[in-house]
């Protein structure tokens, strides 16, 4: 219950445009293969999905958000969740700073 104001957030099949605005392409990439893993996010992470498939159940919750390929996903601060990988994911991924409230553009 405790992180039940955390979200993931998913945006299917972004335009190029919108990936070319995010510069996406100089993000560092990771990659897993499948399995679970049990991850805890101490700062707001965007990434893309290039390759895979993810169930990602939030901590102390029974559901679960499904995303994968092709996919812009925004993972909050302070969220703890277990990735079930049923396909190896290849993903552009960017942490947001802890300045960022006060970036202007």
């Amino acid at each position: 219950m405790a992180n039940s104001n955390l979200r993931i957030t998913i945006e299917r099949n972004p335009s190029q445009s919108r990936l070319a605005e995010l510069n996406i392409k100089c993000w560092p990439k990771w990659g897993c293969s499948p399995g679970k893993y049990q991850l805890k996010f101490d700062a707001e992470e965007t990434c893309y999905l290039l390759k895979g498939k993810v169930k990602a159940y939030p901590k102390g919750s029974s559901e679960f958000v499904e995303f994968g390929a092709g996919d812009l996903v925004t993972i909050p601060r302070g969220m703890s969740c277990t990735w079930d990988v049923s396909v190896a994911v290849d993903k552009y991924y960017k942490f947001e700073s802890n300045s960022s409230s006060s970036s202007s553009s």
